[in-house]
């Protein structure tokens, strides 16, 4: 049995300043790994692309990783990375195999394709007609139909933070090898609702997200291979963002079409409950304080979500609307992870540890997509530290997988610790501040630029939450993105 197992992965913020060339999946090299360092990159970790190797060695079959290329979210994929990695895949699998395990993200859209999942599933198809392809998805997927035309299999994350990607490459792999060994019939139905929900309101934490995915293992444990409801991923202007679900059954056309119809019906039955009220930020700002005031000694910080601005939508990561609001305000004992400002790291750098200098920090991109400047924020403070950023995330998210920050450094007010990096990386791993010498659990507030994967490592530690509209690309803020291409009507644009 020879497989081919391969990552591509990324999510499309289409108002993203921030460029996506072949570089930003490469993990600090010039081109993303592949064969044996592809393998030792991943073998072993909380990933969908660790479960397939786990596969593929438990059943002693031959296996080639052609590429492992994943990217923190950003504007479209260029051109030249797109068919780089699908060129790399398709390659492969000309070469000869019995089947394909992916581990994709489902919401990419390159300077030429909206779908960039389904172009290189449908390459792939043409390639090999009959071969499995099973495909591990991200619950941000806006599900175009040539992912399930050519897929066998489609499994989907059922949790947000995504804990469970390993388990979700496992559901995938294990069903497309079934298909191969001639001991399952894989049959998929699919389809959409007109709906956008809010990312705010998305987490399986919370209602209704945490009930549509509890019926989706419902499903699995009554007979499903997979069962996956996509909330889909809102700061894309593509056709289809939006809300849709997967079953595949075994065999059971009729079975699969009824579970996700009713999967479908069960979402828009709920579709009030995905939307997100803004809060003005000089409400949220006073409620912190309050919250702060009345905490309990020892208790952990109140955190202050910056979610407009969070890299792992896409965003710049270096606007400073949230942050300056903390810094009028007054708070004190409060670290902030982080800003992305390359420029302001050197300048620390060549201060050196413990000298005092004042810096233009942030606001160096502007969104031309969303109308906004770039608005630099004069801070003064000591540095504290310089470190190489690179670190291994404890998990549970992305368990064992490193990340790398670039050369980082921290700006003490006296106030605020203010974490400032070179590349972009979300606070959802404890890991991330140990690396820059933060204890957050020590802080009276903690200002974290993520809306909801920051939960995974860090919500055990918070006392209280304040969700802060601060500027960028990631915004709640639907008619401040305009949203041309999405398909109309659809709800809550529009009253449905």
């Amino acid at each position: 049995m020879k497989l081919v197992i391969a990552q591509m992965k990324h999510e499309t913020n289409t108002y993203s300043p921030v460029p996506t060339p072949l570089a930003r999946f490469a993990s600090g090299g010039s081109t993303p790994p592949e064969g044996d360092a592809a393998r030792a990159a991943y073998k072993g970790t909380g990933s969908a692309i660790g479960a397939f190797i786990d596969l593929a060695e438990d059943a002693g079959a031959q296996y080639t990783i052609p590429i492992a290329a994943s990217a923190w979210p950003s504007g479209p994929v260029e051109d030249a990375a797109f068919e780089h990695i699908a060129g790399r895949i398709c390659s492969a699998v000309a070469q000869g195999c019995d089947a394909v395990l992916l581990d994709l993200h489902g919401a990419m859209v390159t300077q030429t394709f909206d779908d960039g999942e389904g172009e290189l599933l449908r390459r792939i198809r043409a390639i090999a007609p009959g071969v499995p392809i099973g495909v591990a998805l991200d619950m941000h997927t806006n599900l175009y139909d040539a992912m399930a035309e050519n897929a066998s299999v489609i499994a989907g994350y059922q949790t947000y933070p995504h804990v469970d990607m390993y388990e979700t490459g496992m559901r995938a792999g294990r069903a497309a090898l079934a298909q191969l060994a001639g001991q399952a019939r894989p049959t998929m139905a699919w389809g959409r609702q007109p709906m956008l929900p809010h990312v705010m309101r998305q987490g399986t934490d919370d209602a209704p997200n945490r009930e549509l995915q509890a019926r989706c293992r419902e499903m699995e444990a009554q007979g499903a291979l997979s069962a996956s409801v996509f909330v889909g991923f809102p700061n894309a202007d593509i056709e289809f963002a939006g809300l849709s679900a997967v079953v595949v059954t075994d065999g059971d056309a009729a079975l699969a079409r009824r579970w996700c119809d009713e999967l479908l019906a069960l979402a828009w039955a709920r579709r009030a409950e995905f939307v997100y009220a803004i809060e003005p930020l000089a409400a949220s700002m006073a409620r912190a304080q309050a919250l702060a005031a009345a905490k309990p000694a020892g208790s952990g910080p109140v955190v202050l979500l910056d979610h407009s601005d969070n890299c792992a939508s896409g965003g710049t990561m270096d606007t400073m609307t949230v942050l300056g609001a903390i810094l009028d305000a007054g708070l004190e004992d409060v670290a902030a992870f982080a800003i992305f400002d390359p420029a302001a790291v050197q300048q620390m750098i060549a201060a050196g540890v413990g000298a005092q200098l004042t810096l233009a920090l942030g606001g160096k991109l502007d969104m031309p997509a969303i109308g906004l400047k770039g608005q630099p924020r004069t801070v003064s403070g000591r540095v504290r530290l310089i470190s190489d950023g690179r670190y291994r995330n404890l998990g549970p998210m992305a368990r064992g997988e490193r990340n790398d920050m670039g050369l980082s450094a921290v700006l003490d007010t006296g106030k605020v610790q203010i974490v400032v990096i070179s590349n972009h990386v979300e606070p959802h791993d404890l890991a991330a501040f140990t690396a820059v010498g933060i204890a957050p659990q020590t802080q009276r507030f903690l200002m974290l630029k993520s809306r909801v994967h920051w939960r995974a490592g860090l919500k055990s530690l918070a006392h209280a939450v304040v969700e802060c509209a601060g500027t960028g690309v990631c915004t709640s803020d639907y008619a401040a993105l305009g949203l041309h291409k999405v398909r109309r009507p659809i709800y809550p644009i529009d009253a449905l």
